[in-house]
């Protein structure tokens, strides 16, 4: 084992966090728990992952159940994709595999939601086999031992990077070895100020020799992030309102909304445009009423402000065939999964009554 692994090691064996993922590594739960940790906080994820045990403990749980019940659990989280993809790997695992996850990093890339990082992550872990991984934490404790001045994603840079992480990962514990980099560089080697002083790597960090480590990663300009203007509709009838579920595919897949969209430059006003847009999407015409909120909210690339309003259908207008839509009383929407903005208007509809009919 070389030095730098060793030493790397020793300070992970004394260092390493309790996390409900190690006191129980088991091949499926390595698995959720690295799906959760893509993009997402530790601490974020711990409340999260634990609840999902308890509802999924196993695999074939997991397989067995209904989409709807995934993504209620999963709400909050975000990427929705990732949970998706979660389902439809253990369902596949169960029709294919007798419900084991395969244990070689060939057979992991083909399951759905699984990229190089997760199936180097699993075989490690779970396996002890000799892949490295490279998620955001690992580059950028590679980039500041080597002190690399290219910016994220130049091909040149990665390739250096996945040359330096299998030239160090150790063939005796490459599971624990990663866990060790990642570790490293959520609580020493952070992104901001990062703590030099307690870093076990320290004398051998060439950033820290130079003085540039809290300028590496360099990265390339960020383009301006895009911010919309967003209508949402909050149709009563009945002391009920209509919830819509948006397509299985892309942003938010699954999850319930109150229908709307995005302003649009031949609207006319906040009203015309939800107008619009109840009529495109869902064949309705609607009298636009009071506002019931502003909400904000940024998602991974544009922002959105979203105006809702108080709405009711037309005399003559039904839903009757419609499938993707739902009347509900105020009290049933926590039983259905749906993404920030909607919730916290769901939440302000079961503090405040409904308009009398």
């Amino acid at each position: 084992m070389n030095a730098l692994a060793a030493d790397l090691l020793r300070w992970y064996d004394a260092n390493a966090r309790v996390l409900p993922w190690r006191s129980n590594p088991s091949p499926y739960r390595i698995w959720v728990s690295e799906v959760m940790l893509q993009q997402t906080q530790v601490e974020t994820v711990i409340p999260y992952f634990e609840r999902f045990m308890q509802r999924f403990s196993n695999l074939e749980a997991l397989a067995k159940a209904n989409q709807a019940e995934v993504l209620q659990l999963w709400e909050g989280l975000g990427y929705y994709s990732r949970a998706h993809n979660l389902h439809k790997a253990a369902q596949l695992v169960l029709q294919k595999h007798e419900g084991q996850l395969p244990h070689t990093y060939a057979e992991l890339l083909t399951l759905p939601g699984v990229g190089s990082y997760i199936a180097s992550a699993i075989a490690s872990i779970a396996f002890q086999q000799p892949f490295p991984t490279l998620d955001a934490n690992c580059r950028r404790v590679y980039i500041r031992l080597l002190n690399l001045q290219a910016p994220l994603g130049t091909p040149a840079l990665e390739r250096k990077l996945g040359e330096y992480a299998e030239q160090l990962l150790p063939q005796e514990r490459p599971g624990d070895f990663n866990q060790a980099v990642m570790e490293l560089g959520e609580r020493i080697c952070t992104p901001k100020t990062p703590l030099c002083e307690q870093c076990p790597l320290q004398n051998i960090c060439q950033a820290f020799a130079q003085g540039t480590q809290n300028s590496l990663p360099q990265r390339y300009a960020k383009p301006p992030v895009p911010h919309y203007t967003v209508t949402a509709a909050v149709i009563t009838q009945d002391q009920q309102v209509l919830i819509a579920q948006r397509p299985a595919n892309g942003l938010l897949g699954g999850l319930w909304e109150f229908p709307g969209g995005k302003l649009e430059p031949q609207d006319v006003s906040l009203e015309d445009c939800l107008k619009r847009e109840i009529r495109e999407e869902l064949g309705l015409e609607i009298t636009v009423e009071k506002e019931f909120g502003v909400y904000h909210h940024a998602y991974t690339h544009f922002k959105i402000t979203l105006h809702a309003f108080l709405c009711t259908l037309l005399p003559g207008q039904s839903t009757d065939s419609l499938r993707h839509v739902r009347w509900v009383k105020p009290a049933q929407l926590t039983d259905f999964a749906m993404g920030k903005v909607d919730r916290q208007i769901a939440r302000r509809l079961q503090q405040s009554p409904l308009p009398a009919p």
